[in-house]
């Protein structure tokens, strides 16, 4: 089905190209590999398309996408779901790699946790294929179901801890995951999230007047990253004697009526409710400032918020506290304005200062937003780095045992600095 010549398979159980933030990530990543002239098929988790339909042409490279029928059906029992996602997840992908007249030159994965990661390495193993990860999380065990011990944190924990470090090559997503697997001897390529930042409109000027309300967007599924709860306290409590409104797309209103303990929703605070990603474009370039607050904690420094690079592509500048590299794109009164720590009471000073802002300068602060996200964020940008990354793996190979590839460096490891 790839024809011939060489070619990179980008697998994982991901939705693809919609539906969920790895969706972004996996496109953006696998445009700039076909930018440095690489053909890419996207095997992701859906049941379609059966066969490889092209999603772009841009670059050198052709960049297409196929369905292995990881996920299960919506219908599909409970058992019937845990035993795919559990015991078999990456048995079609092999299937499907198996079944092609040529192996590609490497495979990148991206999630499916120990099981995927086992099974898509093996194959790599016996045909000799470089395996390179996509590493975007380093997961705490209260973001995951059954907490530290559950199966999803114990797969996840062994992949990025014991997996990931045999891998001939790994793309970190943060450069606290670039330190960590640099450290331990890995071949590392820093790529943050990446868009088609010059196919995104951008809003051409600031939306309010000194006299109208700040119009504040927050988009997103909040999970257990993002300080949803403390984003609407803080515009509730400014709203009171400045005019400013939130809007939450997202989580439906229940959803956050659950954050809030039951309680109704203040008056400045509506909740539209989920909307196609799609939509989400054209709804952040008509907002005055997007807004993210997460508490600092490992895992929110290893991942990267894909909403960020979203809001500065639109051109709409962000009032956001400094966790993964942000501070490396957001500068305080530039591409919006900082907030020192996560609390409310930082929110509130910072949505009073944005909200007094003059027109001229927050229409200053949407063109720097933007051209931001040009010099930093289009897929183009890493087209060169990829290429030199990914011509330095020939010759290597997955070291499933810990025999061969990359060395793992057990003294660091024995000192006690290694990521848990």
């Amino acid at each position: 089905m790839t024809g011939t010549g060489t070619w990179i398979a980008y697998v994982g159980p991901f939705r693809f190209p919609w539906g969920e933030p790895g969706s972004r990530r996996v496109f953006g990543l696998a445009q700039s590999m076909a930018a440095a002239g690489r053909d890419v098929v996207v095997v992701s988790g859906e049941s379609g398309p059966k066969t490889p339909v092209t999603v772009s042409t841009a670059g050198a490279g052709l960049l297409r996408h196929v369905g292995a029928g990881e996920r299960p059906s919506a219908d599909a029992s409970i058992v019937s779901k845990a035993v795919q996602m559990v015991v078999r997840l990456g048995e079609r992908t092999v299937r499907w790699l198996d079944e092609q007249p040529t192996r590609p030159e490497c495979v990148v994965v991206y999630g499916g946790g120990a099981q995927y990661m086992a099974r898509v390495g093996r194959w790599c193993r016996r045909n000799g294929v470089a395996l390179v990860a996509d590493v975007v999380e380093w997961y705490a065990p209260h973001q995951m179901p059954g907490g530290a011990l559950g199966p999803p944190h114990l797969s996840a924990k062994f992949a990025l801890r014991h997996q990931y470090p045999r891998c001939q090559g790994i793309i970190a997503i943060s450069s606290l995951l670039e330190r960590h697997y640099r450290e331990r001897g890995g071949r590392v390529l820093l790529v943050p999230p990446t868009l088609d930042v010059f196919e995104v409109k951008p809003g051409g000027h600031a939306v309010t007047t000194e006299a109208g309300p700040l119009n504040a967007v927050y988009f997103g599924t909040p999970g257990r990253k993002d300080l949803l709860t403390t984003i609407i306290r803080a515009t509730d409590a400014v709203s009171r004697r400045t005019p400013v409104t939130l809007s939450v797309y997202g989580p439906t209103v229940e959803q956050v009526r659950d954050l809030l303990d039951g309680a109704d929703l203040p008056s400045s605070v509506r909740v539209p409710g989920r909307v196609p990603q799609q939509d989400v474009e054209g709804i952040v370039r008509n907002a005055d400032f997007s807004v993210l607050v997460r508490p600092s904690e490992r895992f929110t420094h290893a991942g990267f918020p894909t909403k960020f690079v979203e809001s500065l592509a639109c051109g709409t500048p962000v009032i956001a506290n400094l966790t993964s590299d942000m501070g490396r794109y957001l500068q305080d009164g530039r591409q919006g304005f900082v907030c020192v720590d996560h609390s409310s009471t930082e929110l509130e000073r910072v949505l009073r200062r944005a909200a007094m802002l003059p027109r001229s300068q927050h229409e200053e602060m949407r063109v720097a937003a933007r051209a931001t996200a040009e010099s930093s964020f289009d897929y183009r940008r890493f087209a060169q780095p990829v290429a030199g990354f990914l011509d330095s793996l020939h010759g290597r190979r997955y070291a499933i045992d810990g025999t061969t590839g990359p060395a793992v460096a057990r003294t660091r490891r024995s000192r006690g600095d290694d990521i848990t």
